[in-house]
């Protein structure tokens, strides 16, 4: 299961410098991820966020306001689908199907 992860910003130059880094990272790391891009001012604000650019991994807002860095980005990811594998492992079926 890939991770979703969204950009929320209206097109400003930070939120396309934040998507570059954020496309950047999951493709030098090989990293299974859906990356959507939400301009849209009424989705920006479902996740109450007042200031752009804004990275949500699934459904989790991680940064806001700022460019994130590449080793920043690194981190929450990695971290991410490390929790995603101890999970997966700790599920107690034999497949894997209910993950």
């Amino acid at each position: 299961m890939s991770i979703n992860i969204k950009i929320l910003g209206t097109g400003c130059p930070k939120c396309k410098q934040t998507t570059a880094v954020v496309q950047e990272v999951v493709t030098e790391n090989n990293i299974d991820a859906t990356i959507e891009k939400v301009e849209d001012i009424m989705e920006i604000m479902k996740f109450n966020v007042m200031s752009t650019p804004a990275v949500v991994i699934n459904n989790e807002i991680k940064i806001k306001g700022r460019v994130p860095s590449k080793a920043e980005i690194t981190a929450l990811l990695m971290e991410n689908l490390q929790t995603k594998n101890s999970a997966d492992a700790d599920c107690g079926c034999s497949d894997h199907k209910c993950c």
